[in-house]
């Protein structure tokens, strides 16, 4: 796992796993679940979760994507940011129908926080291809009014930088080979990256 970059002290896996409680009963409050971790506000007053850090959620049923939202930039805590960031995953992603209570019990959920962007300048395609570190890097593309991220864990699936970008590019409405040009806007950013294990 890619430990968080910058000043940032890296979270524990105990702390990770904190998080992910924390999203797993802000989605359940949503569906009017009772709260089955009383626990978890005692853990929750450490206070590196009072960090400002970008954060994503997201949640899988099966290994299927089944919602992820985020935010790249750090203008709230990272509790806040889950708390926030799961309930939208399971009832806000535009791509989905709202998670339902069947649906909760087999959803698996997964957070990454966040270490603040950086520019990556490039001279365009061939350039840009031999700067990106598959999966280490986050990458944030902008063009035109469009912008689009993909976080580290996709290069999972898209491993190949060429593959990775064009993916990336008409997620973000853009043409597939617009990765080529010197005019496309690029940031990188890496996380730290917690499962709820099976």
């Amino acid at each position: 796992m890619p430990k968080a970059q910058d000043h940032y002290q890296p979270l524990t896996e105990a702390q990770g796993r904190t998080l992910i409680r924390l999203a797993r009963r802000a989605i359940g409050g949503q569906l009017g679940l009772a709260d089955q971790d009383p626990g978890l506000a005692d853990q929750l007053a450490d206070p590196i979760f009072s960090r400002r850090q970008g954060t994503f959620v997201t949640l899988k049923i099966d290994r299927q994507l089944r919602g992820c939202i985020g935010t790249l930039s750090p203008f709230e805590s990272i509790k806040d940011g889950i708390r926030r960031n799961a309930v939208n995953a399971a009832f806000h992603d535009h791509r989905f129908n709202p998670l339902t209570a069947a649906e909760f019990e087999k959803v698996r959920i997964s957070i990454s926080v966040l270490t603040p962007s950086r520019p990556l300048e490039h001279d365009g395609g061939g350039d840009l291809v031999s700067r990106l570190r598959p999966g280490v890097d986050g990458v944030t593309i902008a063009r035109q009014g469009a912008s689009a991220t993909f976080l580290p864990q996709v290069w999972e699936q898209l491993p190949r930088p060429e593959d990775f970008l064009t993916h990336l590019c008409l997620k973000a409405g853009l043409p597939a080979d617009a990765w080529q040009q010197p005019d496309l806007a690029v940031s990188t950013y890496q996380v730290q990256h917690f499962e709820e294990q099976l």
